[in-house]
């Protein structure tokens, strides 16, 4: 995969030229939003022992710290993504601040400890209080004496993602409990929240489980949430895969730590995949095609800077960069209108109108065109220098495509034969 365009010459930074279509990926931004329940067993701390790996939290205190470290996270290595913590089963009840000025209660004992936005330093340090303080963190999580209703719980999900991140193409819900049958006895309550859940996917968001088991007893998924989360793996590139099973509550406090335990299991999902390409199409013969979808299966990760911080002023402020072409001679700034784009050939100067560049650029639409076939035994030592893509077929474009994609596969492995494409993975790039 060619990374960069080896066509363009050195210097040149023309904004105007599309080096990446846009419109080929979705949005890196990505909104988390967790929903915590507070129970009388969520709230229970784990018998004192004198092991120094005891637990010492409660599955409620271990998940806000745990979002408080997936909090802290973010902000530095993704800042410009959204994150919200939403209490469930609380006394209190909490939404907006209409809520509080009128005395109503939108969602009953649904607490909005911090509403879905770019975490700020406020933000923060309120859930840093909470999760350190316990004289807060008692008065705060107060179990409610009657049943809350998972549809309502997911109803105010809802109203969240649709009012804060309507435009995000990755919007996930980690729901954190360890009540594998909230409504038991009603099938009714049953029934409205698998309707909420589906109202949530067809909205375009993501349910994480984070279930936890409880010392006497196993979290059975069967009881209640196979019908809110959704096992099959998303058509979405940017979905994550699924977790693994049931988080282990410590009934000796040894061991693992339930802390750990869940900031492993969410630190796992914490990070969306992310699509090469998608919905490419694959060209095996004139007028023959299907559309497959591209991953890159490892990428060195290397730090970068997000953004410039102006430190000169009463508080910090994120700084806007600007570019500005100046003249040479008289320092005068030089409008893009003016400034032409040329090649030295044969010691003069060739000027190229911008839509000769871009047509010297362009090798076609992005595509993968099967030229032929050679057994995998001439596949050359130096054709594995970079890491391989993982494709796999896509049904959005062309029905039928996983069918003739694992045909084309299995022919491949049996006659032991590799194919030679001509592979363009996005719009300007050099093939």
């Amino acid at each position: 995969m060619a990374e960069e365009n080896k066509w363009k010459p050195p210097g040149d930074d023309d904004e105007d030229e599309e080096e990446v279509d846009e419109t080929a990926y979705k949005s890196a931004k990505d909104a988390v939003l967790f929903v915590i329940e507070v129970s009388p067993s969520m709230l229970t701390t784990p018998p004192p022992t004198d092991s120094k790996k005891a637990d010492t939290d409660s599955p409620t205190s271990a998940a806000l710290k745990c979002a408080y470290a997936l909090m802290q996270q973010r902000i530095i290595s993704n800042p410009n993504d959204m994150m919200g913590l939403l209490l469930y089963g609380t006394e209190k009840s909490k939404f907006n601040a209409e809520d509080e000025a009128t005395g109503s209660l939108s969602y009953p004992h649904c607490y909005l400890l911090t509403d879905l936005d770019i975490p700020a330093a406020e933000d923060v340090k309120a859930l840093k209080t909470l999760v350190e303080d316990e004289d807060e963190f008692r008065k705060l999580v107060v179990p409610a004496k009657e049943s809350v209703s998972m549809a309502n719980v997911l109803f105010c999900a809802n109203q969240i993602f649709t009012t804060k991140a309507p435009n995000f193409s990755s919007r996930r819900l980690f729901i954190v409990t360890d009540n594998d049958d909230p409504h038991a006895d009603e099938k009714s309550a049953k029934s409205s929240a698998a309707v909420r859940a589906k109202d949530l996917y067809d909205l375009g968001v993501l349910i994480e489980l984070f279930p936890i088991s409880r010392p006497d007893q196993e979290f059975d998924k069967q009881k209640f949430y196979d019908d809110i989360v959704y096992n099959q793996i998303s058509a979405d590139p940017e979905a994550p895969a699924p977790i693994s099973g049931p988080t282990k509550a410590s009934s000796t406090g040894d061991g693992i730590s339930l802390l750990n335990s869940l900031l492993s299991n969410i630190n796992s999902k914490a990070v969306a995949r992310r699509a090469l390409f998608s919905n490419l199409p694959l060209e095996i013969g004139p007028g023959f095609k299907i559309s497959v979808k591209g991953f890159i299966i490892f990428k060195r990760q290397e730090p970068k800077r997000s953004c410039y911080v102006y430190l000169a002023g009463e508080k910090a402020q994120i700084a806007t960069g600007i570019t500005t072409e100046l003249a040479s001679d008289t320092a005068r700034t030089v409008e893009k209108v003016e400034i032409k784009k040329a090649y030295k050939f044969g010691g003069e100067q060739i000027l190229f109108t911008p839509e000769e560049i871009s047509s010297l650029r362009n090798f076609g639409d992005p595509c993968i065109r099967i030229l032929g076939f050679n057994p995998i035994s001439m596949l050359p030592l130096w054709a594995n220098l970079k890491p391989a893509t993982f494709i796999y077929p896509s049904e959005e474009d062309y029905i039928g495509s996983t069918r003739v994609f694992a045909a084309l596969h299995a022919k491949l492995l049996s006659s032991q034969k590799m194919g030679i494409t001509w592979f363009i993975a996005r719009k300007n790039a050099a093939p």
